[in-house]
Formats: structure tokens, C-alpha cells, sequence
């Protein structure tokens, strides 16, 4: 199986930037929405306005062994596959839109879960939302994703954007009102800092996977 890495945090918290220094030989960066990115060096094997169909067909491609080369895939930003279906059957009436678009995004992430290889993580870069609770969570369009799934639970690890005087960071360990979670000692502090290499590096130590630098 695969490994899905949930990056929570709002527009411009850094989200993106923390691609910044991932082994561009190994990694497909699906651009679901914007094109540029936040640094200069670009990735060659990007997939632009990356829709549900191509990103399922590179993982359809690495699942059959076509992309021995892919260790890496960034999904970025993902919660705009749920918006950008939203909008485009926005003039449907009923509710089958919501079923549609929550069925899409679930049989995503369950394909990263079980269809993967093992060595193939996939990081989901995702913005928040707070719900009528104060509570911090993805964001997402309708209640089946929420009442009925729950995105984050579909992952093992979860992290959340931070800064402070020191820094941008990402948040390895959660705090009340957050979904934020990772393996007991996967992660030595409570802050890494906001660069998916070295997190990347942290997840493949920790379960023993090859491609560990």
C-alpha cells in the first residue's frame, strides 16, 4: 500500500513552498489549480490542470509497474478536485453532485492507501477550514465527506502548516481542536521545518523504505 500525507493550512502558509527541495527525478507534481510555483526552479514531470482521470492514470501506470522511477507525488492543491467538480455541475439539481463529488475524492485517497506500492508516498496539499465547532479541519464541499468519511482519518499522518518569529514550519503533533497526527516517533520535535525532503526523509527512515537519502 501506499503512503497518503495530509498537509493542512491555509492560502499562502507555505503549503507549496515546501516542495521546494523533493528529488525532482522521483517526483510527479499534480498542479490542480495553479501553475506557477513559489520558487524558481521548477518540477519537469508536473501534470498541469491535473484532473481525477490523469492523476488516476499515473497511479493506474506506477500500480502496473509502467514508473519504477515515481517515489513522490504532490497533489497540489487537492481540495480543488472537490471544488472544481462542484462548480462545474453547480446547474445540476439534487443531491447525486454531492455523492459524485465525494465518491471521486474518497476513491482517490483509497488508491494511494491500497493500490500503491509500499515505497510511493503521496502528498495531499490541502486547505483548511474551521467548522461550527472551532474545529480546524479539510476543506471540503457537502457533509458525506465529513459526516461519513471523515478525510483526515483516511490518513495515518497529518500536518499542519505553522509560523512563527522563527520560521515556517509544519506541525507534527496535534493540539485540541485539530486533526493533526503522526506515528509515535516518526518525528523527534513538535516542529519540523516546512520542507517535505525532510519529512519525506522522516517517513521512509521510520517504516524502512527504499530512497531514503
Amino acid at each position: 500500500m501506499g503512503n497518503g500525507v495530509l498537509i493542512l493550512g491555509q492560502s499562502g502558509s507555505g503549503k507549496t513552498t515546501s516542495i521546494r527541495n523533493l528529488d525532482r527525478k522521483k517526483t510527479v507534481l499534480c498542479a490542480v489549480e495553479k501553475q506557477r510555483l513559489p520558487f524558481r526552479e521548477g518540477f519537469p514531470m508536473t501534470i498541469k490542470q491535473a484532473s481525477y482521470a490523469m492523476i488516476t492514470q499515473l497511479f493506474q501506470e506506477i500500480s502496473e509497474g509502467k514508473r519504477p522511477d515515481i517515489k513522490t507525488i504532490v497533489i497540489d492543491d487537492s481540495q480543488y478536485l472537490i471544488v472544481n467538480e462542484f462548480f462545474d455541475k453547480a446547474a445540476e439539481k439534487g443531491y447525486d453532485k454531492f455523492t459524485s463529488i465525494a465518491l471521486n475524492f474518497r476513491n482517490l485517497i483509497h488508491w494511494v492507501n491500497i493500490g500503491l506500492p509500499d515505497d510511493v508516498t503521496v502528498y495531499f496539499l490541502h486547505h483548511t477550514q474551521v467548522d461550527e465547532y472551532g474545529r480546524t479541519k479539510a476543506k471540503t464541499i457537502g457533509k458525506m465527506l465529513d459526516e461519513k468519511l471523515t478525510v483526515e482519518g483516511c490518513f495515518d499522518i497529518v500536518l499542519m502548516t505553522d509560523h512563527n518569529q522563527d520560521g515556517w514550519w509544519f506541525r507534527t503533533r496535534g493540539s485540541a481542536g485539530d486533526p493533526v497526527k503522526a506515528p509515535m516517533d516518526m518525528f523527534k520535535d513538535d516542529l519540523v521545518p516546512n520542507d517535505l525532503a525532510i519529512v519525506d526523509k522522516a517517513i521512509r527512515e521510520y517504516y524502512g523504505l527504499e530512497g531514503t537519502k
